[in-house]
């Protein structure tokens, strides 16, 4: 039985900073690449950033360049999002997913969900 949980989700002002989990069970995680997404209220699910589990390149949508960072930790079996200066648009339920990704180990151009099951997620509120 392999599955990705996420947590680390929760309630932040505009400006502030959360650090989300993905740990893995069932599987080794450092064999894939995992990518964080997020949906909105009524809008589509969009990737945010993702990472190889060979070399750990990496990629971020255009919208989190500078404030996001994603890392891995092999020993945990875990891959984090941190997010800083966080945006009330940004509220989302997000999740992580193994990718499919495009580009170079040197240099990731996009990646994409290459499975249809998602987990529960885990809700970000950045509200005042």
């Amino acid at each position: 039985q392999a599955q990705l949980v996420e947590s680390g989700g929760g309630l932040v002002q505009p400006g502030g900073s959360l650090r989300l989990s993905c740990t893995a069970s069932g599987f080794s995680l450092y064999l894939y690449a995992i990518g964080w997404f997020r949906q909105a209220p009524g809008k589509e699910r969009e990737v945010v950033s993702c990472v190889l589990g060979d070399d750990g390149s990496t990629y971020y949508a255009d919208s989190v360049k500078g404030r996001f960072t994603i890392s891995r930790d092999d020993a945990k079996n875990t891959v984090y999002l941190q997010m800083n200066n966080l945006k009330p648009e940004e509220t989302a339920v997000y999740y992580c997913q193994t990718v499919g990704t495009a580009g170079t180990h040197e240099a990731l151009t996009a990646c994409w969900a290459d499975s249809d099951s998602w987990g529960q997620g885990t809700q970000v509120t950045v509200s005042s």
